[in-house]
């Protein structure tokens, strides 16, 4: 089989257009920078097309080309106005809560019935999706940019233009905020449903 036989087609491209867009909206937070860096990583995909070895599925050759471009979008945002750290700490909840004196959990996480089973689940998706989106822009962002996309720390600090301990801080607030959200919304409603 030739490369040329293997590559993807435009029409194949294109139907992978909502879950690019999904994935560029968790980043970026704005449907306009989302849909420019779907539409770009989408060119830059057809421009580079007799590139594609095979050796991954298409959907994730485009997540590669569609991270770049998320970060090119977020380097262009912050060059363009100053970061606000302020809202940061505005509306975090407060922490010191879910921890006693030693430092353990004052309430240990809820089990996971079937993990594997939750996370084939779409809806679970969405309401971590809607978790993700609760969180304050910058902690959001760190927290995929490490999680989903695989940054390093130097890289994330790079990028948004904080230090290692704020990036450190941010992404402990963004794991702490996103279980409690996944219990109040999902477990314990879950929960609710099955009793």
């Amino acid at each position: 089989m030739s490369p040329e036989s293997s590559a993807p087609r435009s029409l194949e491209l294109e139907r992978h257009r909502p879950y690019l867009l999904r994935f560029a909206l968790l980043q970026l937070r704005d449907r306009g920078a989302a849909e420019d860096a779907v539409q770009d990583a989408l060119l830059a995909a057809l421009q580079g097309v007799t590139s594609f070895a095979g050796q991954s599925s298409v959907r994730t050759w485009l997540v590669g080309i569609l991270k770049h471009k998320i970060i090119d979008s977020i380097r262009k945002t912050s060059r363009e106005r100053p970061l606000e750290m302020r809202a940061e700490s505005e509306g975090a909840e407060d922490l010191e809560t879910f921890f006693v004196g030693d430092g353990h959990f004052s309430e240990p996480p809820e089990e996971w019935v079937s993990p594997e089973r939750s996370l084939e689940e779409r809806r679970f998706f969405e309401v971590l999706e809607r978790c993700l989106q609760s969180l304050p822009k910058n902690t959001a962002r760190a927290f995929t940019m490490r999680e989903v996309m695989g940054l390093d720390t130097e890289e994330i600090c790079k990028e948004l233009g904080i230090s290692t301990s704020n990036c450190w801080v941010m992404l402990y607030r963004a794991r702490m905020s996103l279980r409690a959200c996944l219990e109040r919304t999902w477990f314990l409603a879950g929960a609710a449903k099955a009793g």
